[in-house]
């Protein structure tokens, strides 16, 4: 690795420097860890996050037993060379716990609540296909999303067409609640649509973006 990369990060008296990874698509803050410089090697050469452990003392690779992973797409240090920032595309939930992200907690001026998406449906969109994903690798009696999925791309286009008619009825009808009931249905059904197809929506929001930036 050439010296001058690591001549602008400042690692503590440990060795080790903070790294906060956000995501590419939504933009949200999804976890922080720590890196010293053998793990920014090893993230360097693979692509993936690897970040080292200070309670098992040891490098661990980001979704290595979890399937979670992390693919660096940009790799950035602050003005003082102390804290990393890393754009990642995240595989799954980055946190243990099943969330999205590790910030999922916000106070309310009392206590601690569970803090909802609020606005970044771009992290309710992949939760929505992880359910999808995870339904389809662990069938269920009863799964209205094996179901789907059974019938296959007809009967789960048919369903699409029908959600997209009820979100124009509903703008229609000028009911509000409604339209944001039937958007929610579509997505859902859009979710399946991808999933069958072998698409998911971190590479439609990549379109998304391209075309945003002047991409065709």
């Amino acid at each position: 690795m050439n010296e001058s990369f690591f001549s602008e990060i400042k690692f503590d008296e440990k060795g080790l420097v903070p790294a906060i990874a956000y995501d590419a698509v939504s933009g949200a803050v999804v976890m922080m860890a720590y890196m010293n410089r053998e793990s920014l090697e090893a993230t360097l050469a693979t692509g993936y996050c690897t970040y080292f452990s200070r309670s098992r003392q040891k490098l661990w690779k980001k979704g290595e037993t979890s399937g979670s992973v992390q693919k660096l797409r940009r790799l950035m240090v602050d003005c003082d060379g102390d804290t990393l920032l890393l754009e990642i595309e995240q595989t799954g939930s980055a946190c243990h716990t099943g969330h999205a992200g590790c910030f999922y907690r916000q106070w309310n001026g009392e206590s601690w609540e569970e803090a909802a998406p609020a606005g970044d449906i771009g992290r309710a969109m992949r939760l929505e296909y992880d359910v999808v994903k995870r339904r389809a690798e662990a069938p269920a009696e009863g799964s209205y999303t094996n179901y789907l999925l059974d019938k296959g791309v007809d009967k789960i286009c048919k369903k699409v067409g029908e959600e997209a008619t009820e979100c124009v009825i509903a703008a229609k009808n000028r009911s509000r609640e409604e339209l944001q009931w039937e958007a929610a249905d579509l997505i859902y059904h859009m979710t399946v649509l991808l999933y069958e197809q072998g698409l998911d929506w971190d590479v439609v929001g990549e379109k998304m973006l391209r075309r945003q930036n002047g991409e065709k």
